[in-house]
């Protein structure tokens, strides 16, 4: 393969062209690399290992990057277990002894000794095959899980004998996107689209489909319950505990969703509608007999508990339960009551109520953070929740419902000092005046004068909150003098559903105004400069990166887009990309989406002769949520317009995926790189730390 030189001796793979053209409303564009969209091809293959050959050598070249590996190993190398949870007689916790690729699934009974149930490292030599989803019939004797092959998002499930811990049926196939709801004890609902022809990896899956397996049967002859004559992107079953109702959520794109039931304990029972429209999110969150409690966000954008008799389920008849508060509200139940999580200024606060929907207590919450509540059963005593924050390790307690009382239930013994550091909340001005919140993390006293190296992180998008959690590898980037900032971007979900449509569609360029707004903050702040300022995102952050460093090439120094959607004009026709047009709209839209959608998409916004930041592609040969080809074409464009002396670099991991499942050893390995490949373009240095 040809390549290209640079000015720093680095020589590029050079990547062909072809003649690809498409029309939009009368315009041409360009599309020369649509052949690496082709992930079985040979020639696709030897352009990565090409790619890699080059990047993998300059990765090496970086002196501290040994030392860094070894820190991060140390520091990653503490026990961490789960919170508990019932099922049948035994009581089941995940644990990792520290550096164990995947976590493995322990059990034991009152008293008892503690047995590995399901040891998902032994499901593959490289640990790239993962758990990636476990439930237990209603009495515990039975289990069904998935399983993950390099990361890929297409399942295999394993039904065992839980008490024997043996195999008791043929493997399913073929499962995408599912949960797995038991009935009873004789049989569980999931979801999946029919294989499509061409890659499994790559071609469109837009007819998602509910099943019922019933055990003792082959999975040819399941029976497909919703999605056979209507035709959904995305659809799930779950039955509620006491196996009286089936709930059915059926959607066409990642916001918005019809619902239905059905009722269990009648023979040939007809499906009832609670909802007939795509306008808003609503979800069942339990039954307490045919009383049904429904989360929704309809005319209420932050979300409110509705309660409605099963016999007449539609919205008409909805009664608040827990009404709209400012906050965007989540909710969970267990221990005979339900947990309102609240997000304020994206931190936690959890409100405890009966189910006569009165407030029984605010819960006392270890500091300032994100505070996650398990599932527990309605009978249960008591209910675990996991509290962490950007210096906090994530702790477990237990806590009693009846009492109002919680203690500390597993505190990780990890070499980090959290009174060493200080978080700040920071609300920062967008170009259009709307308040936006930062969360910087960094050792307190440090100096502000702009030459600290510097990490802002985003998102933007889908209704996701970035919300306080702990990482070990920005616990190592801070020790050695780093700053880590996050923004809170409209698309997302911190504000509710206006602060997430703020960020979608002929709005989109708020998000990227947003985290150019939240960089020229930390610029005038004098936490860093543009020499000192690096940016990162992963999956819709991965496009977020890429359209800033675009638009703004001169405000960072290093960029590292991670499995990012980088051809905007074609997201939709990959797996299951089209279900993402309520945040981007589409190219065939109309001429002014098309138009819009364009002037942002980093594929097509790589300019001839720009300056670019230094950049470090990250992507994986098995992603099929965001495919490898928006990455591909990407650097291709960098690596043939960009000028100067920053290196442009793409790094494909193979044998992973879009990032679920990926064992330690390659977590470890990728984080290595890219913070090692920021501090060295920012020509600093990492020093070990031996405390």
């Amino acid at each position: 393969m040809a390549v290209k030189e640079t000015s720093k001796g680095l020589k590029y793979p050079v990547t062909k062209e072809g003649n690809v053209k498409d029309t939009y409303f009368g315009t041409v564009v360009a599309d020369p690399y649509r052949w690496l969209e082709d992930d079985k091809s040979a020639e696709t293959d030897q352009w990565v290992d090409a790619q890699n050959s080059v990047t993998f050598d300059y990765l090496s070249q970086i002196p501290f990057r040994t030392a860094f590996k070894s820190r991060l190993e140390k520091l990653w190398n503490y026990e961490k277990i789960s919170a508990p949870f019932k099922e049948g007689d035994y009581t089941y916790f995940y644990k990792n002894n520290g550096l164990q690729n995947q976590y493995v699934l322990w059990r034991q009974k009152d008293g008892g000794t503690p047995e590995i149930f399901l040891d998902p490292n032994t499901f593959s030599k490289d640990g790239t095959t993962s758990l990636a989803g476990i439930n237990f019939s209603r009495d515990g004797s039975k289990v069904a899980y998935q399983i993950s092959e390099g990361g890929s998002d297409w399942r295999k499930v394993i039904i065992m004998d839980a008490i024997r811990k043996t195999i008791i049926e043929d493997t399913l196939m073929d499962v995408k996107f599912s949960g797995l709801s038991w009935f009873k004890n004789d049989g569980f609902y999931y979801s999946s689209y029919d294989k499509p022809k061409g890659s499994e990896l790559s071609a469109k899956t837009d007819q998602h489909k509910l099943y019922y397996h019933k055990l003792g049967t082959a999975q040819k002859d399941d029976k497909v319950i919703f999605g056979a004559d209507i035709k959904r992107r995305y659809v799930g079953g779950g039955v509620s505990d006491d196996d009286r109702y089936l709930f059915i959520t059926a959607a066409n794109a990642t916001s918005g969703n019809e619902l239905y039931m059905v009722d269990l304990s009648l023979p040939n029972s007809n499906m009832i509608t609670i909802q007939n429209h795509f306008n808003n999110d609503t979800d069942v969150i339990e039954n307490d007999g045919t009383t049904l409690y429904i989360l929704t966000n309809m005319n209420a954008p932050n979300k409110k508990v509705v309660t409605v008799d099963a016999s007449n389920p539609g919205p008409e008849n909805w009664k608040d339960f827990i009404p709209e508060t400012e906050n965007v509200l989540s909710i969970s139940s267990g221990c005979g009551y339900f947990f309102a999580h609240y997000m304020k200024d994206a931190l936690s606060q959890v409100k405890q109520y009966d189910y006569k929907g009165s407030l029984v207590r605010d819960l006392t919450l270890p500091g300032v953070g994100t505070a996650s509540m398990g599932g527990a059963k309605k009978y249960d005593q008591e209910v675990y929740f996991s509290f962490t924050n950007y210096t906090t390790p994530g702790s477990v307690y237990k806590f009693n419902p009846a009492k109002g009382t919680s203690e500390i239930f597993i505190k990780p013994k990890i070499d980090f000092d959290p009174s060493m550091y200080e978080s700040k909340q920071v609300f920062y001005t967008s170009k259009d005046g709307t308040k936006v919140p930062m969360i910087i993390t960094h050792k307190k006293g440090i100096k502000l004068d702009g030459n600290n190296p510097t990490i802002l992180y985003g998102y933007g998008g889908f209704n996701v909150s970035l919300t306080p959690s702990f990482s070990i590898s920005n616990a190592v980037w801070m020790e050695n003098g780093g700053i880590y900032a996050v923004a809170n971007l409209r698309g997302g979900g911190e504000y509710g559903k206006k602060w997430h449509v703020a960020g979608t569609q002929m709005q989109k360029q708020n998000v990227f105004d947003d985290f150019i707004a939240a960089a020229e903050f930390l610029i005038t702040s004098k936490y860093a400069s543009p020499s000192t300022l690096a940016i990162s995102g992963g999956s819709n952050g991965g496009l977020l990166v890429g359209a800033c460093m675009t638009q703004r090439p001169e405000l960072f120094k290093v960029a590292l887009p991670a499995v990012g959607v980088m051809d905007m004009l074609r997201y939709h026709t990959f797996t299951a990309g089209a279900g993402w047009a309520f945040d981007y709209g589409t190219a065939e839209q109309s001429k002014e989406m098309f138009e819009y959608i364009r002037n942002y998409s980093p594929v097509h916004q790589v300019k001839q002769g720009v300056a670019y930041p230094a950049t470090l592609v990250t992507t994986a040969d098995h992603d099929d949520r965001v495919v490898p080809a928006h990455s591909y074409k990407f650097i291709a464009e960098l690596q043939k317009k960009h000028r100067g002396t920053n290196p442009v670099l793409i790094r494909i991991d193979k044998s992973a995926g879009h990032g679920a499942g990926k064992p330690t050893s390659k977590t470890i390995e990728e984080a290595t790189d890219r913070y090692c490949f920021v501090l060295y373009n920012m020509g600093k240095s990492f020093t070990v730390n031996n405390k």
